[in-house]
């Protein structure tokens, strides 16, 4: 656990200093609908980052990102990946193998009004996910992976990948079997921790220390589970 914390360390010390350049290289950075805040899922095939459309779905975006803040989505997965369609996280009541506290379970379990707009779904787009109620949907959403128009203003859209696109095609690659309308992976894409910033932190050196701490608290969660259910 100790190597595996080192490693995601270094990486996100380095993820932040390039983030502190204005001309850093970013996936779909330049999205006028994107505000500053960023989460980062490190799941076992690699990191995706992604930022939210706060003007666009406001009620999704605070509900979403207090989730992220909560540790919601730690050791929860990717249970559904259609290669060109949507890689989609699991709602956060099932989906995660570690048990929650009372305040997680009473956030993971609200759902929220339909924000539905006239952003397209094209590929990088987040959409939450929903049953036949248009004020359904929870902590469940989908990762577009190309273009799906007859999705357009039927789900909430509220975000979009900006980094870990080389993830998203890893996952794409993944062998997977078909369960009714869902094509999963046979493997469990696990969401191994996750971590949140803000580009426009004024302080470089602030921001790492408050990564490294929200760091250490997401892997301390993900071990203390594990040995709980392992000893």
């Amino acid at each position: 656990m100790a190597g595996w914390l080192r490693h995601v360390a270094a990486a996100l010390l380095c993820l932040v200093a390039a983030a502190s350049h204005a001309g850093a290289s970013t996936y779909y950075a330049s999205d006028p609908n994107l505000g500053s805040a960023r989460v980062v899922f490190q799941t076992n095939h690699g990191d995706i980052e992604f930022g939210f459309f706060p003007h666009v779905a406001p009620k999704t975006v605070e509900h979403i990102y207090k989730l992220v803040r909560l540790g919601c989505y730690n050791t929860n997965h990717f249970f559904r990946v259609d290669k060109g369609f949507v890689a989609q996280v699991a709602a956060v009541v099932g989906g995660r193998k570690a048990p929650m506290n009372e305040e997680q379970e009473q956030h993971a379990e609200k759902s929220i009004v339909g924000e539905f707009s006239t952003v397209k779904h094209v590929r990088g787009i987040l959409s939450m996910g929903r049953y036949s109620d248009p004020d359904s949907a929870s902590s469940s959403f989908s990762i577009l992976l190309g273009d799906a128009p007859h999705l357009d203003g039927q789900y909430a859209v509220f975000g979009r990948v900006t980094k870990g696109d080389d993830t998203l095609r890893k996952l794409e690659r993944l062998p997977t079997h078909k369960e009714g309308i869902f094509v999963m992976p046979i493997e469990r894409i696990e969401i191994l921790s996750t971590y949140y910033y803000d580009i426009e932190v004024e302080s470089c050196e602030a921001e790492k220390s408050i990564l490294k701490r929200r760091l250490s608290e997401s892997a301390s969660e993900v071990e203390r589970w594990r040995r709980k259910c392992f000893v």
